[in-house]
């Protein structure tokens, strides 16, 4: 009878019950809560901070010969670092202005027999020799920041217009149709709805071409480009370990800030609920 009784009483209280914190969490999709997911953030930075001391100190302390001393002076530095970032910067954002907006016009219904055409164009700035397509460009447009920029462009811009597409087409049709049903116009529907939802989608398109840009970037000192590849081409040429090593470093703390900006940018920008 005691069994029985307890049976059909159900379970304790709180057995079937969520945790509110826990049921926040799932709503959230399962993602770790805000405090937590900062926290995460901050191990990046803390990393390049780090790595940023020791190249400061080693910089500092090092026996270096003159042709060393000058290409590491901390002047010089940092108009190759300046260089290296308008490089970045200025092909990010015509990579954005051009990859978001023709991956949104090729899933509209009129644009997306042209899809085809447009991947294969993508594709193929993407799939040939970096050196090559920076070489080329220079012979067709002339040598300097300009050819590199276009060379820049063309390599990267793939994922961010490849992920636009996905996160748009990965978009439930029915919350589509209840936009549709609500009243909205098409253009109402892909602000309000369609583009929230394909948010981390397309930014994670942005974090790669960023963490692209910043490497390939480091071909543009073939073309006179400027930016952190003369140190490691200085050193390959001259047989300097420590200019090779100084401009690999440089880039890849370089490539690690720039993915954390990304980052952050996406948790920040990331709909409540995803």
């Amino acid at each position: 009878m005691t069994t029985a009784a307890s049976t059909a009483s159900g379970p304790p209280a709180g057995a079937g019950a969520e945790d509110p914190q826990t049921l926040t969490s799932t709503v959230a999709g399962g993602s770790p809560t805000g405090r937590s997911a900062w926290r995460g953030l901050l191990v990046q930075p803390a990393l390049v901070l780090a790595g940023v001391a020791a190249f400061v100190v080693w910089r500092s302390t090092a026996e270096l010969s003159d042709t060393e001393r000058r290409q590491l002076g901390w002047s010089a530095l940092g108009r190759s670092v300046v260089d290296h970032l308008q490089l970045t910067l200025v092909a990010a954002v015509l990579v954005l202005a051009i990859g978001i907006p023709v991956g949104i016009l090729l899933t509209r219904g009129p644009f997306r027999r042209a899809t085809p055409i447009v991947l294969a164009v993508a594709n193929t700035g993407q799939a040939a020799p970096a050196i090559g397509l920076f070489v080329l460009l220079a012979t067709w447009l002339g040598f300097g920041f300009r050819s590199a920029v276009v060379a820049l462009v063309a390599y990267t811009v793939l994922p961010v217009l490849r992920n636009t597409m996905v996160g748009l087409q990965g978009v439930d049709p029915r919350l589509v149709e209840a936009g549709r049903g609500m009243g909205m116009s098409g253009l109402a529907v892909l602000r309000r709805v369609e583009l929230p939802l394909a948010v981390p989608v397309i930014l994670a398109g942005v974090r790669t071409a960023l963490v692209l840009l910043v490497g390939t970037a480091t071909l543009a000192t073939f073309i006179s480009g400027g930016g952190l590849g003369l140190l490691i081409t200085t050193g390959i040429n001259l047989s300097l370990n420590s200019l090779l090593i100084s401009g690999a470093v440089l880039v890849a703390l370089l490539a690690l800030a720039i993915d954390w900006a990304g980052r952050v940018v996406e948790h920040v920008a990331r709909p409540k609920g995803l």
